[in-house]
């Protein structure tokens, strides 16, 4: 009876989700930011969106028109964002950086040598929030496509009690999304230079980070006031 309420919940929830988030985010009023750096990707072939853990919700809306592989945490509960980012026109890739990680990465190389765009959380299905992983930065080096950062803020907003403080815009509210300077990683770069990358993209994505939150009058999005 659990394994049939399960199913059904899985057909059911997606759905209604997604009908929600197209309702609720067309009141918002966003201002995009270095839009010039998201044509040139456009411009150039497939490219790698990553974006902080916090922000995965609406990065999915905003994302939506583009084609690309997303990769969703091979979890129970990952299994309603996978279905979210199917309805929403995305092609899920299930893995994490402990369960099917290699496995995971090796399906979104050869989805982006297909042409797909990639989109990536940077600091994973775990955390730490807002420390790269190196997943993004090998996909970038095995593909030779570049890493676009994504960082928005929005103003009133909610936030969920969760590892990463996953936020919602609320509705009607001011939202500033701001798009950073591609990223291009060489190919065969070993270890030391994999780490070199992941730090550079850390701190290009914070420093993307704090200035948008700063946009919308507040330190951070765990702070409302």
């Amino acid at each position: 009876m659990a394994e049939l309420v399960h199913r059904i919940s899985l057909w059911i929830v997606p759905r209604i989700f997604v009908l929600l988030i197209h309702l609720w985010f067309r009141t918002c009023r966003i201002e995009i930011r270095g839009q010039e750096y998201l044509e040139k990707t456009e411009k150039e072939g497939p490219g790698i969106a990553t974006f902080w853990h916090y922000s995965f919700v609406y990065c999915f809306y905003h994302l939506r028109k583009y084609s690309a592989a997303v990769m969703v945490s091979a979890s129970k509960d990952g299994e309603y964002i996978a279905r979210v980012a199917q309805l929403m026109g995305f092609l899920p890739v299930r893995g994490s950086s402990n369960r099917k990680g290699v496995q995971a990465l090796r399906q979104m190389i050869q989805a982006v040598q297909k042409g797909y765009n990639c989109g990536i959380v940077a600091d994973g299905s775990q955390g730490p929030p807002r420390k790269v992983q190196p997943g993004c930065i090998l996909i970038a080096s095995k593909t030779g496509c570049p890493i676009i950062p994504i960082v928005w803020a929005a103003r009133p907003l909610l936030t969920f009690n969760s590892w990463d403080k996953t936020v919602l815009p609320l509705p009607f509210s001011s939202i500033v999304l701001q798009y950073g300077e591609p990223m291009e990683v060489p190919a065969g770069i070993d270890g030391q230079q994999v780490e070199q990358y992941r730090e550079k993209l850390e701190q290009q994505m914070n420093h993307l980070y704090d200035d948008v939150w700063k946009k919308v009058g507040l330190q951070c999005h765990e702070k409302k006031d």
